[in-house]
């Protein structure tokens, strides 16, 4: 094997290194006890199984709010800022802040087990979604994602009254195809261009076999536990604010703990098969059709996301109000910057709260 770095997926020597970690060293029970320090509940949902994490603040007039992750994640992604999100006054913040956490696992991810039938795109997601706000009780709420989970809860705020506000990172928006919305776009909107057609050009391989062939790739993701290591780390690595590894970004156990769950599930097959289910690019979606998000959105952008998002076409079809560009930072935002997340998550909702 030639010295190519990571320019066809992660190097041996660096995959033999974590995989002999996982294997000798990671206390997967030590993680597992993190995770269920928080309240979890299972309940079903036209016909799947939802899991959520249900976390209540102990301020009484906190704000709920439903958090959704995108792939290749699930809700371990965002155990440091429930504490701060919570119970902003434990951890030297304005308990004005607070919220009630709704965090569930996408159904075919993790927790929620695996899908059995098609057609759990965006839209159905955000549909039960709603009907799990409904039975917690909650008629006012906010909505936060990153990556898929913002497309779902964009979808969440057009088709509930009760969303009070979305806020998003990873937002991915698109030109509408007409010329004459490219003319005037300054350095550094042709430079967020220019990435989103690398990433069509150079990093979209997981997403071709995805949404095109995900059963035979399900097989090895379900058989190999190394190859669901290494599927996932992979994308870590273009997805993450880092430089040499996506550990420079992400607690080595932090990875474990996300592939392990996927892994004790069964899950990676069903969470491939997501992505048949909502269009992500121009060539597969139809951006005439896209209905004009009304409710206010807040967007939080960070160099190293999937698409850096042109704010003149995320306000072209949406209500921003509240838009944040940071320095550092990659598509996982609470693992990789959770002060940063926390506190924009915090300064957006202010807007909504009243």
């Amino acid at each position: 094997m030639p010295d190519v770095g990571w320019s066809l997926g992660p190097p041996p020597e660096y995959l033999r290194g974590l995989a002999t970690y996982w294997r000798t060293t990671y206390d997967w029970r030590r993680h597992e006890a993190r995770l269920n320090a928080h309240p979890q509940y299972t309940t079903t949902i036209d016909g799947q199984t939802i899991h959520f994490l249900h976390v209540r603040s102990p301020e009484p007039d906190a704000l709920p709010l439903i958090v959704t992750h995108g792939w290749p994640s699930n809700v371990v992604e965002y155990l440091e800022v429930i504490g701060p999100l919570t119970d902003p006054r434990a951890h030297g913040g304005d308990p004005g802040d607070a919220f009630h956490l709704v965090i569930p696992s996408l159904p075919g991810y993790g927790l929620s087990g695996p899908t059995h039938e098609p057609g759990w795109g965006a839209v159905r997601i955000a549909r039960a979604w709603s009907e799990l706000m409904r039975r917690l009780g909650y008629a006012r709420y906010g909505a936060q994602g990153g990556d898929w989970g913002t497309w779902i809860s964009r979808e969440l705020g057009l088709l509930d009254p009760a969303v009070v506000g979305l806020h998003a990172n990873g937002f991915i928006t698109w030109p509408s195809g007409d010329p004459a919305e490219l003319e005037g776009l300054s350095p550094a909107e042709q430079r967020r261009l220019a990435g989103a057609d690398y990433y069509l050009r150079e990093l979209y391989g997981y997403k071709k076999i995805q949404s095109t062939r995900p059963q035979s790739l399900a097989y090895a993701l379900a058989d190999s536990p190394v190859g669901l290591l290494v599927w996932i780390v992979g994308v870590l690595k273009e997805w993450t604010d880092c430089r040499d590894s996506p550990e420079d970004a992400i607690d080595r156990d932090a990875i474990l703990t996300n592939v392990t769950l996927y892994w004790l599930t069964n899950t990676a097959g069903s969470a491939a098969r997501s992505f048949l289910e909502t269009p992500d690019t121009p060539d597969d979606a139809d951006l005439s059709a896209v209905q004009r998000a009304t409710l206010p959105i807040g967007v939080a952008v960070f160099p190293r996301d999937i698409i850096a998002p042109i704010r003149r076409f995320a306000e072209r079809d949406n209500h921003v109000v509240h838009w944040t560009e940071f320095e550092r930072g990659g598509t996982f935002a609470a693992l990789e910057q959770p002060d940063l997340y926390v506190a924009d998550v915090r300064a957006f909702f202010r807007r909504v709260r009243a």
